[in-house]
């Protein structure tokens, strides 16, 4: 059972994504997760905090799977890699309003906080992708030694493009908007094609 103070960031994030940071107030946060209004203030303090906290949790959640991927003795570095490309790809689909907040907050750069966790967010991909390009290659599993900067911003880049592409897609082809079966494809293929580039980058090849 979820509790209040996750009831209250979840409806948050749904209410931030639509309608941005300054534009809900503490009231309607409080209204969608069925609470009083002084809880915000009880579990978060503020609505600034309550935003940082969003952000620690799905950053948490983030660097938790990272490190039970990377952990794993039972598969090789491009496994890794790939496992880490489906559990992003998921989270990127699933967790759409978070992760349009999360450019926005990019964009402005206001919360010094916030900042922060994103700078040690990609420091932290930054390593795994490098740690296992380097360990990939001395095992002879990769063949190329990619910038290891450019094939972040590839696969980031690629990742939100595609995000925030999607309904203009759906109009390019003929699509409408309530077509699901287009969004799993979409997403499949997405996932292929990245996972494509980065085989390119890293010179893998599948036996």
């Amino acid at each position: 059972m979820i509790s209040k103070e996750h009831n209250i960031l979840f409806a948050a994030e749904k209410l931030f994504s639509e309608k941005g940071f300054d534009g809900t107030s503490t009231r309607e946060i409080a209204t969608a997760a069925k609470v009083n209004v002084s809880m915000i203030s009880y579990y978060f303090g503020s609505k600034e905090k309550l935003l940082e906290s969003l952000f620690e949790t799905r950053m948490a959640e983030a660097q938790s799977y990272m490190t039970e991927i990377v952990a794993r003795k039972d598969i090789n570095e491009w496994q890794k890699i790939s496992l880490i490309i489906d559990r992003y790809t998921d989270r990127v689909r699933e967790l759409k309003v978070f992760y349009n907040i999360m450019q926005t907050e990019q964009l402005t750069n206001k919360n010094k906080t916030i900042v922060n966790f994103l700078k040690n967010s990609k420091l932290g991909y930054l390593k795994v992708y490098e740690d296992l390009a380097k360990k990939g290659f001395e095992s002879k599993i990769f063949k190329k030694q990619p910038n290891i900067a450019f094939m972040h911003s590839t696969l980031i880049g690629t990742m939100f493009y595609a995000m925030n592409g999607l309904t203009l897609y759906k109009e390019y082809f003929h699509k409408t908007a309530e077509d699901i079966s287009f969004d799993d494809d979409y997403y499949t293929e997405l996932n292929i094609h990245i996972k494509q580039v980065l085989k390119n980058l890293l010179g893998y090849e599948e036996n």
